[in-house]
């Protein structure tokens, strides 16, 4: 065969292509279940933070093991239901009309009490937006937060994930003295709200701070029936 011509550089370029499939594809295989792990203990770390506790890759599940006493599911109508709290997939659960959704509730102890983490997922400018909220046993007052994101702009929108815009979700309230669910208003130097619901928007990062408003008062809404039944029995 004319190593010259046409045909052998199609057939070699043929083979090339289907011995880097081959690879790529075993390669996907093996570091799958490592990827899986890795996934896991990144959310764990994440979950963690919210009420305050930073874990590193080696001792977060130990610590996770430890904090986190108990977790379920619940439907639109704030009743406990069957499955995996951490296996469920934020994503796909959203995509669902909202009285078909699964919600994921995670209850952890900590030194301070009783703290109860809920899973958040919204959009931003350029991608996703997630992240978790803890709230006191008085399921108002936030006691911690913790924000992620896909994509954002360095310096702009990436500051949702830094302790300088996610430190003063502390102490805040998602409930007006009427009882109304009015989540945290995430607000533009010049844009007026009451300080127990306020916290200062991302400086240039106006579209990702309303982005992550809106994930709060949708997805805490979602929970409102679960948050409204727990209230009633303390």
């Amino acid at each position: 065969m004319n190593k010259n011509g046409n045909t052998y550089t199609f057939i070699y370029a043929s083979v090339m292509v289907v011995l880097v499939a081959a690879v790529l594809s075993v390669a996907a295989i093996v570091l799958k279940p490592r990827q899986v792990k890795n996934a896991e203990i990144e959310k764990k770390q994440n979950m963690l933070a919210s009420i305050r506790i930073e874990a590193t890759t080696a001792d977060a599940e130990a610590m996770y093991a430890q904090s986190i006493k108990n977790s379920y599911l619940v439907n639109a109508e704030g009743e406990q239901v069957a499955g995996d709290a951490f296996s469920v997939d934020l994503k796909k659960e959203k995509a669902k009309p909202v009285e078909q959704r699964l919600l994921p509730v995670f209850e952890c102890d900590t030194p301070e009490g009783l703290k109860y983490i809920f899973p958040l997922r919204g959009t931003g400018l350029w991608g996703p937006i997630w992240g978790y909220l803890a709230l006191n046993e008085d399921l108002n007052t936030i006691y911690g937060v913790n924000f992620a994101h896909q994509g954002e702009t360095p310096g702009l929108g990436a500051e949702i994930s830094t302790p300088p815009f996610m430190d003063p979700f502390r102490g805040k309230t998602i409930f007006d003295a009427s009882g109304k669910l009015v989540s945290i208003i995430v607000a533009k130097s010049n844009e007026n709200a009451p300080e127990k619901h306020k916290v200062d928007a991302v400086s240039g990062g106006t579209i990702t701070s309303k982005g992550l408003q809106q994930m709060l008062l949708d997805d805490l809404t979602s929970y409102q029936n679960f948050i409204t039944r727990k209230k009633s029995a303390l």
